[in-house]
């Protein structure tokens, strides 16, 4: 899985890169086969610079999976690494369901 990290006004140093790095590195286990030809697109950062509770960090990320589907996820904590984490629980969440959808529609069950 090929993966692209942005930061917006936080600086991105390599232990964050690497942070980053292993969290996508477990969603493309999830993948399986499908990870070859996904592309994981990262952004965290901090959206504006006066919040009267101290910085707020996001995560997001976005997905492209072989085959053109698009998984999203983003979460805001007041942890950099518990935003991370939160996108990365949400991915693997959607990662099941598109797998279950998938699977379903291969046995020819109905998909809702």
């Amino acid at each position: 899985m090929h993966t692209d990290i942005h930061a917006k006004n936080v600086e991105l140093n390599a232990p964050l890169r690497t942070f980053i790095e292993e969290k996508m590195t477990d969603i493309a286990h999830l993948l399986g086969d499908n990870a070859a030809g996904t592309h994981a697109s990262v952004e965290v950062g901090i959206p504006s610079h006066h919040h009267q509770s101290g910085p707020i960090f996001y995560a997001e990320a976005n997905l492209t999976i072989s085959g053109g589907h698009l998984l999203r996820a983003e979460a805001t904590n007041h942890d950099l690494h518990s935003a991370i984490v939160d996108v990365k629980d949400d991915l693997k969440v959607q990662i099941k369901k598109f797998k279950e959808k998938h699977m379903d529609a291969q046995r020819g069950e109905k998909v809702e």
